[in-house]
């Protein structure tokens, strides 16, 4: 398996028109991780740099510090698999499995051997005579999987959407079997998607993208908790952030009828385009009057299974609150609700300003 990093990549299809730009990104050996964005944003477009399918108009592609823009996708020994499986439906299981070993000339002994292995960890040891023509989408696709990992001295692993045409219970199967399979045999591997929920779950370390640009590289976690844009608030979560215009007042950002210090130190130009986020989940609802907090009405109560999603307008804001499903507020009450400072983040010009103040703010 190969650290793969991408240095000051940008790629045009067409002359001044950057599909991507300013990417540089590093992913180390044996990590999982997942590039997210909305489709067109340069997620594949990054994939094929990486593979050898295109040559980046500028920057460097390193394979363990290794400049490779001018090798071939053979010569890197990166492995793809794509968004519908590609199988040879001529071909029993077994062989499909066996074909890139044996193209290598590796010995029948060891293609047996290693295509038993493979076959036990994706579940497919009891249909390895059988027809692929007469397999399901998600029996392909592992297949697919299968032989994008079966050769030992495969660099990485690249994923382009790959469940795209499984259905959902299928999904949740496939994907615990690429997370194990990658564990196991501590690949390298690139997973690409639109759906926060398949790369959140099977990532350790997730990119988002929009508009080719890399926003912010992080954990689950860190991405929830500290998206450093708005587009990475926004995009992640159920439903995704609140977020609000604003403007600079001396030494405050005011949204609506609400005010927020700068912290101390902070970066904050006079000119800049200002927003606040919050999340749903982190604003404290009330249902009684509290000192500081932002009195509201309760436009709407969505329920989404474990919580209920409240439509908030107060303070000259429209936002959103999530609490228990337990909870007995209903549309046409009122609420008092605050906004804690360590979870509410000032972006000057999509960019976030650190604070460190812990204080709650109304």
């Amino acid at each position: 398996m190969a650290t793969i990093e991408l240095v000051n990549v940008a790629h045009a299809y067409v002359p001044n028109d950057y599909a991507v730009r300013d990417i540089n990104l590093k992913w180390e050996e044996g990590v999982s991780s997942a590039l997210l964005g909305p489709s067109g944003c340069g997620k594949t477009t990054l994939l094929k740099i990486i593979s050898g399918l295109l040559q980046p108009t500028e920057g460097d592609i390193l394979l363990n510090g290794k400049r490779v823009n001018e090798l071939s996708p053979k010569e890197r020994n990166i492995a793809q698999v794509f968004q519908f499986p590609v199988v040879y439906e001529t071909l029993n299981v077994f062989n499909n499995l066996a074909f890139p070993l044996r193209n290598r000339g590796v010995p029948e002994q060891q293609v047996k051997v290693r295509v038993s292995q493979i076959a036990e960890i994706l579940e497919l040891t009891d249909i390895l005579k059988k027809n692929s023509a007469s397999l399901s989408a998600a029996e392909k696709q592992l297949i697919s999987l299968g032989r994008g990992v079966i050769r030992e001295d495969m660099a990485a692993i690249l994923l382009d959407e790959p469940l795209t045409v499984i259905d959902p219970y299928q999904k949740l199967h496939i994907r615990r079997k690429l997370k194990q399979i990658q564990r196991e045999l501590g690949l390298t591997m690139i997973y690409v998607t639109h759906d926060q929920h398949e790369a959140l779950t099977f990532a350790d370390q997730v990119t988002v993208m929009n508009t080719g640009e890399a926003l912010q590289t992080g954990s689950p976690r860190d991405l929830h908790i500290h998206p450093e844009a708005p587009f990475v608030g926004y995009f992640i979560g159920s439903p995704g952030m609140n977020l609000f215009d604003a403007n600079r007042n001396g030494d405050t950002i005011q949204a609506g009828d609400v005010s927020i210090a700068i912290p101390d130190g902070a970066n904050a130009d006079m000119s800049a385009d200002y927003k606040v986020g919050i999340r749903p989940e982190f604003i404290e609802i009330h249902q009684s009057e509290q000192a500081g907090a932002i009195v509201c009405d309760v436009n709407a109560v969505h329920l989404t299974g474990n919580a209920r999603v409240l439509d908030l307008e107060g303070a000259n804001l429209n936002f959103k609150a999530r609490v228990e499903d337990t909870s007995p507020i209903r549309a046409g009450e009122r609420v008092w609700a605050t906004f804690p400072k360590d979870v509410t983040i000032i972006y000057a010009n999509d960019r976030a300003i650190k604070s460190s103040n812990k204080e709650a703010i109304a």
